[in-house]
This record gives structure tokens, C-alpha cells and sequence, in this order.
């Protein structure tokens, strides 16, 4: 079964009796490292559900997870937790080496140990092994704190396999709702803990410690990791600047249609706030204009604060536009100053990247986007930055760029019409050959034809507005079915500046399956488009946008017989691909510092040499460290939107163009849009605004040329592919000759 890296399954477990999840902790939620609740009083009675989405209609509904039984092979377990980040961050062994350093230089004597968001209890295990080594049994002494009942359930696994049930206490409760009595007896005396995301605070660290210290903790208590230090660096990147200024990079675009209008550019925008992003992958494409400077500096063996602010003066160390500023955090996990791990890129030098690791996906370095094009600065000019925190996330201002109230033109609140979009989409949206591409194509289709009513199937403001401007007599009939009311108020907000009336645009809010030609306005749909994109799907798979395939069949009662389609059709294509930071990141776990964890490979969905592969994962191909093709592009199936959506199938004989070691298939699906074939949008590796899809194979194969290869090498390989329009999923199969 193919799944997104965030979740095409977003499981929620289904809280009966407390708070909405969004008010809890940060270890009982978290994108990757989902929620738990509590449905009754004991583990054995609870019920597990997992909340399932259909990539094919944007519908979730609730369903039983059923109970694993016992003495079933590993390999035959569903992979719940696939689409998580724990695999990756058990595979990240400089991370595992300097825990295990730190917990067995701290824990040096007999004491009671709390670990929070315990996870597979390997700190608690940490802990425990410590305490033996100086006391002989520390039976009852490590307390481990998981919320996610089926993380519980695997750490039980691992305790049992390890002989360290006796020695790990586990309470399946969110920190916050420990009880004095019921679930400890006393403060404990050490806390280890590792609830950190690649901005440090995303998990909740800040109200996860301060209740641990007010309800939990000893005065004065031991703690791995001690101390955190969040460092950043002035940048300049070209790249950097079209993820997030619509309103700049749109005016180099060759039609006249205004996404961002000038004075309005707050309109679309994005989230104010970081994001993690592979920044090494952009290191020849960034000019540093500064050196690192600290932060903030969080000490775990003291309550923090909930709100800190820091202005800094830096020096640039050369003259440009500062587009960005890139952050990462560096842990000092003992006391002493021995033990070290950091998220730094690679560019960065001692003492600024301590303990920095390996390539690993479930820590990143984190970007913050300098508002429209960025402040200019010069050579050894000093540069005012203010820096603050709340309780989970870090803001940045240049002293010119101190936000206040924004207020558009005509005197309108900003917040009231603004349309929030990934970094990606903004890109997309600013980019001159792809918008170029999408007019090209609505012109060529409808040349020597009118069109009386246009539907746009997704949320697409974009084509929209391009049809409204460029169509002007066509009924504009928008879906928007992400954006809704949102889309329309943002319609409402920018016709003026489009030249547009706002009667020519509708946006449907009824089902697509209940639409009638009443809702149409007595007009059949001529002209049917979408790009396609739906919002809050920026991490779904490829595939998952044949949702238009989806939209396009259930909305064939008002389409008219004629009905020109774009895109016309979709390609899956694919490539053999060397990916060795990505397959061992996925790899099957053995032992980690001590510890067998090969109980958890099939709940996680490790690659193993048993034959297990993981399921098909969305990534950005060019962010995932190392990387090269080992075959040319060949073509899986083709998706005929003309006609309505069916089951398909496909397959390719591939020869491999290049020796190499050959981790996994990497697949996505090029866009057709119009019937002639002439204008393609891929969304392939080299286009770096959109993620792909990869399978990642059992076991590396090492494949080479005939011209090159050994007896021992596969030349080729047989790759077969199927997509199930009941679930939207794409089965991949493959052999190597």
C-alpha cells in the first residue's frame, strides 16, 4: 500500500474523554509522532482508531485498527507507523551513540528516572542499563511517559525482547496527566527526554518542561540533554526568495494576471514562520552574508520561560540582499560539555557544528523567509535582528522589516482575505515558464471555439483568474473544494486589480457528486480544467492527484458531450535511482547501542533483507542527500482523463544507462494538458517544487552496463505498476535481470 510521508492516513486516535488534541502537549501531538487518548481505564480495553483518508475525494472517516496477534511474523504486520519519523530517527546513529554517551555519564548513581515521549523506551533503557551498571537492579527505577498507544504497544516488544520489562515502567498518558499515587510516587531525580523537532520547540518542549519541573521533577534534577543552542546565519538565494515573493517574481511573467497585486501582496502569502528544508542541497546556490551567531540557549536543567526576545547586532560579512536566515540547533547533552549533536549544514565549521551527524530526514536545518525581496546590506555594515520565541516557534525581523498591522488597498484587513500557500505552491505560482505553459494551452484549445462555462476542479486561483481575464464571456464555476469561502473571499479581494467583474466568477460549495445543471446555471460544463492541485496536499504522493480523474467522473452529469478536458491526461513515469542516505535511513534495524530493535521493522516499515520493502513515500528527490539516476525515464502507464476513471495498469522493460547501486524506484506523473501532447508539465526529480514518489527496494541490487558489468550485476529490469481508483493506491512490482 502506497503512503505519504505526511500521512495519506493521518492517524488520530480517537480522544473520547479529554481535550481537543490541538490543546495537549507537544508529546501527544505531533505530524509525525501522532496523538494518543485514552479511551478507558486500562490498555486491554481500549479501542484503537485510525483516522483514513481517501486521496481520491479529500474524505476521512474513522476505522478500527485491528489488535496485532501474537506470534504473527513481522513481516506480516501492517506498517502502522510507516509514514513517522521513527524509523529515521533510530536509524540516526550518531543521535543513539550520544545519548547512550550521556545518559551513562549522568546517570552514575541510583535515582529515579523519568523519560517523556518515551517512543520504542530506548532512553529508558539507556537509563536503566546505567543504573545496573553501579547498583546490580534498577528494578522500577525508569519511568517511560507514551501517549501513542500503538508506540506503547511496540515498546512493550521491545522491553520483552530485551529482558527489560521488569526495569521500565510505562505509563500510556500524555506527561501532563501523570497522577501522584496512581501512576509515580515521587519526583523523579533525572529526566531524559528527546521530544526536539528541527526548530527545536515544535513538539512542545517549552510546556512539556515546564510542567515536568512543577509537578514532576526534583529540584535541581539531572537531565539528558542539558542544554540546547539555536544558532543562525544571514543568506542570500535566489531559490530562497521565489518560495515565498509572489508579488516580485510575478511581475516578470508575461500575461497580465496579478496573484499578488502591487499593494495587495499580503494577500497570498505564506505561514509566518520556519521551515525545515534539506538546506546542504542548496549550499552552492546560497551567499552566506554573515558568520553564525547564537540565538537563543535553552537550559533543560532549569524551567524555561515561555517567551524570551533577543536583539542582535551582526556584522555582514559581505554586501547583498539578505533573503533568509538559516537556523539550526546544537545539544550539549552532559554536563560537562563532552557530548554534542547538531543539525548544522555542512558548510558550517567548529565550534558551530558539534556532534554534527550523517545525512537524516527527521531533523532538518530550519529557513526563515525575509518579507518581499529581502533587505540590501554592505560589506562590514552592522545589521539589527530581532529574535523572539513563544511556546513553540521562533520569529525573526530585520529592524526595517518590524511587522505592524497590515492593511491592503481600499483600507481592508489583510487577515480577512489572506490566502495562505505552501512555499512550494507560491513558487510554482511565480514561475514564469509554468504559467506560460498553462495560458499557451488554454488558448491553443479553445482557438476557433467559445466556451460558455468553464469549471475549475480544484483550488486553483491561478487558472481562475487566468480564464476570468482571459475569457471574458465564459461562466467562470470554481470547486475551490480546499479553500471554499477562503477562495471566494480572495476572488472578491483581487478582481478589482484583474480587471475583472466578480459576477463572472462562481464558486460552488455544493458536493460534486450532488451537482445538477441548475447548479451550473442551466449551462453544461464546455471546458473542464484543473492544474492539478488541492490544497493541504503538498505531501501527498504523485498519484493521489488523479483526484481531478476522480472530480472529472463524478462530475460527468453537467459536462457537455464536447467537453475539452486539461489536462488531457496523466504519465506515470519513473527512473532507477541511487539513493543510499534515503535507503539507510529506511533500513532495517538490528541492534542500537546495545539494544535489539528488529521487533519494530515491520510496524515501521523498514527495508530488510528478508524481502520486507517499505511502502511507496513522497520526498523531494533532490533534497535527499545522495543521489544519481542509474536508468533513462521510461513510462509506467498513461491516465485518459477523457474518459471516466478505471483501473489501470502498465509496465516497462528497463536498461540500466549507468553502473551503480540501485536503493529504490523513483515515480511521478507528468501532466499532459492539452490533446495535441504538446505542452507537458513534469513533475519529475528536476523539478524541485514538487515531491515524488519512491519505493525503495528490500535490499540494494548493484546493477551495471553490459559493456561494464559483472557476471553478478543486473542489466535490466522488469517493472510493473497498478493503480486502484477504490483506494487511489498504485502497486509497484518489480525483478532485476
Amino acid at each position: 500500500m502506497a503512503t505519504s510521508l505526511v500521512p495519506r492516513s493521518l492517524f488520530r486516535i480517537l480522544h473520547l474523554v479529554t481535550t481537543s488534541p490541538f490543546t495537549l502537549a507537544a508529546q501527544s501531538f505531533n505530524p509525525f509522532k501522532f496523538c494518543a487518548a485514552r479511551a478507558m481505564s486500562s490498555e486491554s480495553t481500549q479501542c484503537l482508531f485510525q483516522l483514513k483518508f481517501d486521496p481520491l475525494t479529500g474524505n476521512s472517516e474513522w476505522v478500527v485498527i485491528e489488535e496485532e496477534v501474537e506470534g504473527v511474523s513481522e513481516n506480516s504486520q501492517k506498517p502502522l507507523l510507516a509514514t513517522t519519523s521513527y524509523l529515521d530517527m533510530l536509524n540516526d546513529s550518531t543521535r543513539n551513540r550520544a545519548f547512550r554517551e550521556a545518559i551513562d555519564k549522568t546517570i552514575s548513581k541510583p535515582c529515579r528516572v523519568l523519560d517523556i515521549g518515551a517512543g520504542t523506551g530506548l532512553l529508558s533503557m539507556m537509563a536503566a542499563r546505567a543504573m545496573d551498571s553501579v547498583m546490580g537492579d534498577s528494578k522500577g527505577m525508569v519511568t517511560a511517559c507514551e501517549s501513542y498507544l500503538p508506540m506503547v504497544k511496540l515498546m512493550r516488544k521491545v522491553l520483552r525482547l530485551n529482558g527489560m520489562e521488569r526495569k521500565v515502567k510505562i505509563i500510556n498518558k500524555r506527561s501532563d496527566e501523570l497522577q501522584f499515587g496512581a501512576d509515580i510516587t515521587s519526583r523523579a531525580d533525572a529526566l531524559v527526554s528527546e521530544i526536539l523537532d528541527s526548530e527545536l520547540l515544535g513538539e512542545g518542549l517549552i510546556p512539556t518542561l515546564q510542567h515536568a519541573y512543577d509537578k514532576l521533577l526534583v529540584e535541581n534534577p539531572l537531565t539528558v540533554p542539558y542544554r540546547a543552542t539555536i544558532y543562525g546565519q544571514l543568506v542570500e538565494s535566489t531559490y530562497l526568495w521565489k518560495l515565498h515573493d509572489l508579488c516580485n517574481n510575478e511581475a516578470n511573467a508575461c500575461d497580465s494576471i496579478h496573484l499578488a497585486p502591487v499593494g495587495m501582496d499580503p494577500i497570498v502569502c505564506i505561514k509566518p514562520q520556519q521551515y525545515a528544508m534539506h538546506c546542504d542541497a542548496i549550499a552552492n546556490e546560497i551567499k552566506l552574508l554573515s558568520e553564525p551567531f547564537r540565538v537563543f540557549e535553552f537550559d533543560f536543567w532549569k524551567r524555561p520561560e515561555s517567551h524570551a526576545e533577543n536583539e542582535l547586532r551582526i556584522k555582514a560579512t559581505d554586501s547583498g540582499r539578505v533573503h533568509a536566515i538559516v537556523s539550526w540547533w546544537m545539544l550539549q547533552l552532559d554536563r560537562e560539555g563532552t557530548v554534542f549533536y547538531s543539525t548544522a549544514p555542512k558548510w558550517i565549521s567548529p565550534p558551530f557544528n558539534v556532534g554534527a551527524g550523517d545525512w537524516c530526514d527527521h531533523w532538518k536545518q530550519c529557513v526563515w523567509f525575509i518579507p518581499g525581496n529581502g533587505v540590501s546590506i554592505s560589506k562590514e555594515e552592522e545589521v539589527h535582528l530581532y529574535a523572539s520565541h513563544n511556546d513553540t516557534t521562533f520569529s525573526y525581523h530585520l529592524k526595517a522589516q518590524i511587522p505592524g498591522g497590515e492593511v491592503l488597498q481600499h483600507g481592508v484587513d489583510a487577515e480577512s482575505f489572506k490566502l495562505i500557500l505552501s512555499p512550494e505552491r507560491i513558487a510554482v505560482y511565480g514561475d514564469r515558464e509554468w504559467r506560460t505553459a498553462m495560458l499557451t494551452a488554454i488558448t491553443n484549445v479553445l482557438q476557433g471555439r467559445a466556451s460558455s462555462a468553464c469549471m475549475i476542479a480544484d483550488d486553483s486561483v491561478f487558472l481562475t483568474l487566468m480564464v476570468a481575464c482571459f475569457l471574458k464571456t465564459t461562466l467562470v464555476l470554481s470547486l475551490f473544494p480546499g479553500i471554499r469561502e477562503k477562495g471566494a473571499k480572495y476572488l472578491q479581494a483581487v478582481s478589482h486589480a484583474n480587471g475583472i467583474c466578480t459576477d463572472s466568477i462562481k464558486v460552488i460549495e455544493k458536493r460534486k457528486s450532488w451537482l445538477t445543471v441548475h447548479d451550473t446555471f442551466e449551462k453544461k460544463v464546455d471546458l473542464l480544467i484543473s492544474e492539478p492541485f488541492y490544497y493541504g496536499n503538498d505531501n501527498a504522493l504523485p498519484w493521489h492527484n488523479l483526484r481531478f480523474w476522480k472530480d472529472r467522473t463524478m462530475l460527468d452529469p453537467v459536462l457537455s458531450d464536447d467537453v475539452l478536458i486539461m489536462p488531457s491526461k496523466g504519465i506515470l513515469r519513473a527512473c532507477l535511482m541511487s539513493l543510499p542516505d534515503l535507503w539507510s535511513s529506511r533500513r532495517r534495524l538490528g541492534t542500537i547501542e546495545g539494544f535489539d530493535h528488529s521487533v519494530t521493522n515491520g510496524t515501521l516499515g523498514a527495508c530488510g533483507p528478508e524481502g520486507q520493502e517499505g511502502p511507496c513515500l513522497a520526498f523531494y528527490i533532490w533534497q535527499c542527500g545522495e543521489y544519481e539516476e542509474l536508468s533513462g525515464i521510461f513510462t509506467l502507464m498513461e491516465f485518459d482523463f477523457s474518459k471516466p476513471i478505471s483501473p489501470c495498469s502498465g509496465k516497462s522493460q528497463v536498461k540500466v544507462s549507468k553502473a551503480g547501486i540501485c536503493h529504490g524506484i523513483v515515480l511521478w506523473i507528468d501532466w499532459v494538458i492539452d490533446s495535441k501532447n504538446s505542452i507537458v508539465i513534469s513533475t519529475g526529480p528536476d523539478k524541485r517544487y514538487w515531491k515524488q514518489g519512491v519505493k525503495l527496494l528490500a535490499k540494494p541490487v548493484a546493477i551495471g552496463t553490459r559493456a561494464s558489468g559483472e557476471d553478478t550485476e543486473s542489466c535490466s529490469a522488469a517493472i510493473e505498476a497498478s493503480f486502484d481508483p477504490s483506494t487511489g493506491e498504485l502497486d509497484i512490482r518489480h525483478s532485476f535481470l
